[in-house]
C-alpha cells in the first residue's frame, strides 16, 4: 500500500474536480485529484457536452428555414449519422487523455482510483487493479462527484435495461422509436434532439406541466413545440409497469384520467431526477450521513467537522445541480483553501472570490430545447414565496424588431421580475430561438442588484433581439 502526502485531495475528476484543484494550484498548493472513471466527468462525457451536440443541428437547421434566401438552400434533412460522428469528436471518442494531460500541465497529480475517507484528511484510492494508494491531505479534503441517476421502483423496469442519460447520449444509432418518462430538463431536451434525429418519441410526464421549476408558460411553449414536432406528449401520467420481450421492445403501462394506457417502443429512457452521488465515500468514518455533503456553508465547507477541512462541491451538495455553477463554486473553494492555508479570509466575505453566494438567488440556466428556455434568479412565485414583494412584467418577444429579424415567424415570451422594495430585478425568464445568448445581460442585473434607474441607461442596440430589455423596462413604467 503506497502512501502520499499532498496539501489538498480532491474527491471527483469532473469540471468541478478539475477547477477546484487547478485554483488551488494557482494558490501555491500540491493537490492530488482521484477519479474512478473519466476525468472530464459527466459534462464531458454523457450530458452537457454531447446532449447539446445532438440538439445544436436541428437548431440550426430551423434557423436557417426560417428566412427567406437561406430557406432556398436547404436542400435537405438532418444526416443522423454525421451528428452522431460529430458527437463522438465532441467527447473525444470517449478518450480522456487529453483532460489528463491537462491536470499534468496544470500541476496536478491524477491518482485513478475509487476514493475513500477513512479518517479525517485521509482518502484511500482503489485503482481497477485492486491497488490502494493512502493519500494524506495536509490542509482539506473536497469531495466533487457529482450526481448519479435516480431510477424509481417501478416493477419491470430493472429488467427492462432503460436508458439513463448516459445510454441516451452516447447511443451508436437512431433507434426507431422511444419511450421518456420524465418532463425536465433531460427528458425534454432528449426527446426534441432524438426526435430531430428521426425516432417515434413518447413522453410521459408525472405533472401537469414540462419544466415544472420554471415560469408556467415556459413548460407551455415547450411543451406546444414537442407536440408540433410529433412528439407524443402526456401530461399526469403515472408509470406503473415495464415490461420487455427479451432482446425486444420496452412496453410501459402508465395510468392518466384513471385510465390505464400503454406505449411500446425500442428503448426507453428514465429521466426521473438525479441525486448526490456520495455510494462508498466512506463518510460513516466521520461520524457523518450522506445527507451531511449537502449541509455546506457559502464556501462549501461541511459544517460539524471538526478543523473544517472536509468540502462539498457542485452538484453533491445539491445547491445548485449544474456544471458552470459547480465550477463557480469550485473557483471559490480552490481560493479559500489556498488563502486559508496562508492566513488569509479566515471566514469568506459576501461577494468576495472566497464566498459562493451566488448559488442561492441569481441561477442562470439554459434549456437547449426548440424554443430554448432562459432564466436567472426566482420565478415570480418562488420570489412571492420568499417574502418579497415583487411585480413582474412580461412582452412577446416576437414583437421586437431584432426577433423578426432572425425569424419571421418568431415565437417567444420574456418575464421580469422585480423586487418593489428594493427596485431591483431578481428574477428572468426568455422563451425563444436562441435566447441562451441573453440570459447572461439579466444575470449581471441579478447578482449586480442594479437599480432599476441604472438600467433605464443600459441601452440595448437596435436592431437585436436584447431591445427586449428596454420592452420590459418600458412595461414595467418609470
Amino acid at each position: 500500500m503506497a502512501e502520499h502526502e499532498f496539501d489538498l485531495v480532491v474527491i471527483g475528476g469532473g469540471p468541478t474536480g478539475e477547477n477546484v484543484a487547478d485554483r488551488a494550484v494557482a494558490g501555491g498548493l500540491s493537490v492530488a485529484l482521484v477519479e474512478a472513471g473519466l476525468v472530464g466527468g459527466e459534462c464531458s462525457y454523457w450530458a452537457c457536452i454531447p446532449s447539446k451536440t445532438l440538439l445544436r443541428p436541428a437548431a440550426a437547421l430551423g434557423q436557417a428555414k426560417a428566412v427567406q434566401g437561406s430557406a432556398q438552400a436547404v436542400t435537405g434533412v438532418i444526416d443522423a449519422r454525421a451528428v452522431l460522428r460529430r458527437r463522438d469528436e465532441m467527447v473525444a471518442g470517449f478518450d480522456d487523455s487529453g483532460q489528463a494531460d491537462w491536470l499534468k500541465g496544470a500541476g496536478v497529480t491524477l491518482v485513478r482510483g475509487r476514493g475513500r475517507i477513512t479518517a479525517p484528511r485521509i482518502v484511500e484510492a482503489t485503482g481497477p487493479d485492486g491497488a490502494t494508494v493512502t493519500l494524506t491531505a495536509r490542509l482539506a479534503v473536497a469531495v466533487c462527484t457529482g450526481s448519479v441517476p435516480v431510477l424509481p421502483p417501478i416493477p419491470g423496469l430493472a429488467q427492462a435495461q432503460p436508458w439513463t442519460n448516459r445510454e441516451a447520449t452516447a447511443a451508436e444509432s437512431v433507434p426507431d422509436s422511444l419511450v421518456v418518462v420524465g418532463g425536465g430538463v433531460v427528458a425534454c431536451e432528449l426527446a426534441w434532439a432524438w426526435r430531430s434525429l428521426g425516432a417515434r418519441v413518447h413522453q410521459l410526464v408525472r405533472g401537469p406541466r414540462l419544466l415544472a421549476g420554471n415560469e408556467p408558460f415556459a413548460g407551455e411553449l415547450v411543451a406546444a413545440a414537442l407536440r408540433e414536432a410529433g412528439v407524443d406528449l402526456r401530461m399526469e401520467t403515472e408509470t406503473v409497469e415495464v415490461s420487455r420481450v427479451p432482446g425486444g421492445e420496452r412496453t410501459v403501462r402508465f395510468t392518466t384520467g384513471g385510465r390505464s394506457e400503454s406505449v411500446t417502443a425500442a428503448e426507453l429512457l428514465m429521466a426521473t431526477g438525479r441525486r448526490p452521488a456520495t455510494d462508498g465515500l466512506g463518510l460513516e468514518a466521520l461520524g457523518l450521513g450522506t445527507a451531511a455533503l449537502a449541509d455546506v456553508d457559502d464556501d462549501c465547507r461541511v459544517r460539524g467537522v471538526a478543523g473544517g477541512w472536509l468540502y462539498s462541491v457542485g452538484d453533491v451538495n445539491g445547491r445548485a445541480a449544474l456544471t458552470h455553477m459547480g465550477k463557480y463554486q469550485a473557483r471559490a473553494v480552490g481560493d479559500t483553501i489556498a488563502a486559508r492555508s496562508r492566513g488569509e479570509a479566515a471566514e469568506p466575505r459576501p461577494w468576495t472570490r472566497w464566498a459562493a453566494t451566488a448559488d442561492h438567488r441569481a441561477v442562470p440556466q439554459v434549456i437547449f430545447t426548440e424554443p430554448e428556455v432562459a432564466a436567472v434568479g426566482l420565478t415570480e412565485h418562488a420570489a412571492r414565496e420568499a417574502g418579497l414583494r415583487v411585480r413582474a412584467v412580461e412582452y412577446d418577444l416576437g414583437s421586437v424588431s431584432g426577433a423578426t429579424l432572425f425569424d419571421p415567424g418568431y415565437r417567444g415570451r420574456a418575464k421580469m421580475v422585480v423586487d418593489e422594495d428594493r427596485q431591483v430585478v431578481v428574477g428572468a425568464t426568455l422563451v425563444g430561438p436562441g435566447v441562451g445568448e441573453l440570459i447572461h445581460a439579466a444575470t449581471v442585473a441579478v447578482v449586480g442588484e442594479v437599480p432599476l434607474e441604472r438600467l433605464w441607461h443600459a441601452v440595448p442596440s437596435f436592431p437585436t433581439v436584447s431591445e427586449v430589455w428596454l420592452r420590459l423596462l418600458e412595461t414595467y413604467g418609470r
